[in-house]
């Protein structure tokens, strides 16, 4: 999984900046404990998601909740007044119940969990400031983008607009092993800094699919239209699972080896289940889950991937002064001189079954003698939606509806020293660009 935000600032006139936060302060005042910034960063992936779904409710969705927020955090702290009032409410946050420096601390925990390192599984998460070689950054804003966001700074030169697009995309690639290639496309000389923010996730399923069970299967995309699709197949597989007599649907978790795990959600009604996402329901769902034999279970394979244009979406949210010449950023320069033109993020999912180096191991299958008179058997053949979420932090890793598994089908990432890339049960990719 690699996930992208970028933020870009570009010059459209000369307030002051507020102080930036410091390691001076981290332990001083009230924190913002992993339960309450878990719970205000679902909120934030919820009304995201359904922004997102009501543009074309029958189109895939992918997209990395907690980049997105994580990079609006880090450009929050440039920000001042009623522009840093609209991100940070935007995020979910009340500023009059929880002070900025309690956010951002929490932020700075929630990196550090997610960059402890692991045998079973990597993830890794990062921040990165390309900043033109003219611009007098503040030396607060510098020394609390390093302090809270573990910010990595380079000198660009925005007017040779073809290497400094080099300098970020090769950065870029290095950081997600050569999963994302393109993260900028174009540069405008104007552009003053580029905000880099990046989730790096490599795991494989705790039960892996075997690929020699993986065959060619109906995908319902309505009652009167269907598409092929090659469908994986696992048997006698014993997770938490829970049919929501609620929203009419079925809940199932499928573990990552290590501290990660993916909701799949089946419902009757796609539309239903996506008006009642809200943390409340992730919550019950979660609660609910008890232990289940599944006798058979079907799960496509498929990549599908998406582009947003997040400058038209986050409005919706309340994030709107930000994208105006009325922006106050003084606190990354001294000056208003900055504002955001531009939000992009695109991802990638892939899923898949395990690489080759575990096939082996999983060709042997047990199957109880006893007879069964009433077999489970579950089958992702129709929409369903797909959360992933990293259980040290509780946050929504990412999320995706699987509305069509050929529909804008992405090509595969490549390869990486010759091996298959794809060596995880499921590989995401985002990218999300901020322009200012």
């Amino acid at each position: 999984v690699a996930g992208f935000c970028s933020v870009v600032l570009c010059h459209p006139s000369d307030t002051p900046g507020n102080e930036t936060l410091t390691e001076e302060d981290q332990d001083n005042g009230t924190r913002v404990d992993s339960v309450s910034l878990a719970s205000r960063n679902v909120d934030f992936a919820f009304s995201l998601y359904k922004q997102v779904a009501s543009k074309d409710p029958k189109k895939n969705i992918v997209f990395s909740p907690v980049s997105v927020s994580v990079a609006l955090a880090f450009l929050s702290l440039g920000a001042h007044s009623s522009t840093l009032e609209e991100i940070l409410e935007g995020l979910t946050f009340n500023l009059t119940e929880t002070p900025e420096a309690d956010i951002h601390r929490g932020f700075r925990h929630l990196l550090r969990m997610l960059s402890q390192p692991g045998d079973q599984l990597q993830l890794r998460m990062g921040n990165a400031m390309f900043v033109k070689e003219q611009l007098q950054v503040l030396a607060k804003f510098k020394e609390g983008a390093q302090a809270l966001y573990h910010a990595q700074a380079f000198t660009t030169n925005f007017q040779h607009p073809a290497k400094a697009k080099k300098l970020i995309n090769d950065y870029v690639k290095r950081q997600t092993q050569g999963k994302i290639k393109d993260l900028i496309t174009g540069l405008d000389p104007r552009t003053a800094m580029v905000l880099v923010n990046y989730i790096f996730f490599k795991g494989k399923w705790k039960t892996p699919f075997d690929p020699r069970d993986t065959f060619e299967s109906e995908f319902y995309l309505s009652r009167k239209q269907s598409v092929k699709v090659p469908m994986m197949k696992v048997e006698d597989l014993t997770v938490p699972y829970f049919w929501d007599e609620e929203l009419s649907c079925s809940v199932v978790e499928l573990d990552y080896q290590g501290n990660a795990s993916a909701l799949l959600i089946l419902p009757n009604q796609m539309q239903q289940l996506e008006a009642s996402l809200v943390p409340e329901t992730l919550k019950r769902w979660k609660d609910s889950l008890k232990p289940r034999m599944i006798d058979e279970l079907y799960l496509p394979k498929f990549s599908i991937s998406s582009n947003y244009n997040l400058e038209h979406i986050l409005p919706q949210l309340g994030i709107r002064e930000v994208f105006s010449t009325q922006a106050d950023l003084s606190r990354i320069t001294g000056a208003r001189d900055l504002y955001v033109s531009q939000v992009v993020h695109k991802a990638v999912l892939d899923v898949t079954e395990v690489g080759t180096e575990a096939a082996t191991a999983t060709g042997v299958k047990f199957v109880l003698m006893s007879g069964r008179f009433d077999p489970m058997i579950l089958s992702f053949n129709k929409p369903f939606v797909m959360v992933m979420v990293d259980r040290n932090s509780n946050s929504i890793l990412f999320m995706a509806k699987v509305a069509n598994p050929k529909q804008g089908r992405a090509p595969r990432l490549g390869a990486i020293g010759g091996a298959h890339v794809w060596v995880s049960a499921c590989s995401l990719a985002a990218v999300c660009g901020v322009a200012l």
